[in-house]
């Protein structure tokens, strides 16, 4: 991982999750930097509403601030129904859910909103991490590094949602409890040391860019439920986790995330059968909101981070680090044969509204 930035260009296009420094043929840990489809991903390279100037004509996002502007997550281990629940909680509270970003998150969002191929999307399986999360091919690190850009790119989405619009939003996980499935994989030995201390520097660095959720929700549900749940499932990759790695993930949330979000923000706990909507409708209607950094924010700060979220250049640049790995390393004739392969995609050639392949009309006009 040599250079921190190609040219805007590159760093817009690449998919694979990893830029080549052309001298040294290594490469940081990036993904494709999206923009502009469904009004989420606007970054400056792309056209960018708002701006310094927005500001100075008096664009505030403090005026768009309610009682129901707010972050809130939703956690919980494997099938404890965290899903059903934070689609639940956003439809009663009239918030905009953001459903757990996976592996193709990035890619959905963007050009033509067709998933792409494993090639273009980090050469990660997570079919493939179920089956084997020990393979020695570096898999499970490659998989767990590519899901937290896709978390990180989703979170800098939501916060760019609320401060546009002032509409509240319900993510389920977010970049504060991704490291969960890490701590799990370190100690099922399915990653190396190395990958540990280079997860945890991203982390370090981005998560300090960002505000942490208003409100987390956990949803606590024991081992052997979510057993039986992934059993009745029948999802024959999923049937072949471990009783141990998912022990491993419960532990992780209750014994470092739990207690670190507690004094970053308001955090409820429920057991899997009090995991009501209604019931958390109702207790989140009682919380006072008189805890976290965000009492702290005014129009400044604020204009500055919704500068930054709406950059997915910017958003992305802070995860680099100039570190090298085999299980995110890809050299530089690689990474310049996947750029050529994803611009020929539908949507992608362009800056999202200038690509006549997917429908963009007034090119020239625009």
């Amino acid at each position: 991982m040599a250079e921190r930035l190609l040219r805007p260009a590159r760093a817009l296009a690449t998919l694979r999750g990893l830029e080549a420094g052309p001298a040294r043929g290594v490469l940081s840990p990036r993904l494709q930097l999206p923009c502009g489809r469904a009004g989420l991903h606007c970054g400056a390279g792309c056209g960018s509403r708002y701006g310094v100037l927005a500001f100075m004509l008096g664009d505030r996002a403090s005026r768009r601030m309610t009682a129901r502007s707010r972050v809130i997550t939703v956690d919980g281990n494997l099938c404890s129904g965290k899903g059903a629940l934070a689609g639940e909680l956003a439809q009663r509270l009239g918030l905009r859910h953001f459903p757990e970003a996976g592996i193709h998150y990035s890619g959905s969002t963007t050009g033509d909103g067709r998933p792409l191929d494993a090639e273009l999307s980090g050469s990660c399986s997570l079919e493939k991490f179920y089956d084997d999360p020990a393979s020695p091919d570096g898999n499970s690190y490659r998989l767990q590094a590519w899901l937290y850009a896709n978390r990180l790119l989703q979170y800098a989405d939501a916060l760019q949602h609320l401060l546009s619009t002032g509409q509240g939003v319900v993510l389920e996980r977010s970049i504060f409890s991704d490291f969960v499935f890490l701590e799990a994989m370190r100690r099922q030995g399915y990653v190396r040391k190395q990958c540990v201390e280079h997860y945890n520097e991203v982390k370090r660095v981005t998560v300090a860019q960002y505000l942490p959720p208003h409100v987390v929700i956990y949803v606590d549900t024991p081992v052997a439920e979510v057993q039986a749940r992934i059993q009745k499932k029948g999802n024959p990759h999923e049937m072949k986790v471990s009783p141990a790695y998912l022990q491993a993930i419960e532990d992780a949330y209750k014994d470092t995330f739990l207690p670190e979000m507690s004094e970053k923000c308001h955090v409820l706990q429920y057991s899997s059968r009090e995991a009501r909507a209604d019931r958390v409708v109702e207790d989140l209607e009682y919380l006072k909101q008189d805890k976290g950094p965000w009492l702290q924010q005014d129009d400044n700060t604020l204009h500055w981070l919704r500068l930054l979220v709406q950059d997915k250049h910017e958003v992305l640049s802070y995860a680099t680090m100039p570190v090298y790995l085999p299980e995110i390393t890809v050299g530089a004739h690689q990474t310049q044969r996947l750029f050529q392969k994803f611009q020929e995609l539908p949507g992608r050639k362009y800056s999202p509204g200038y690509n006549e392949d997917v429908g963009d009309k007034w090119i020239w006009l625009k």
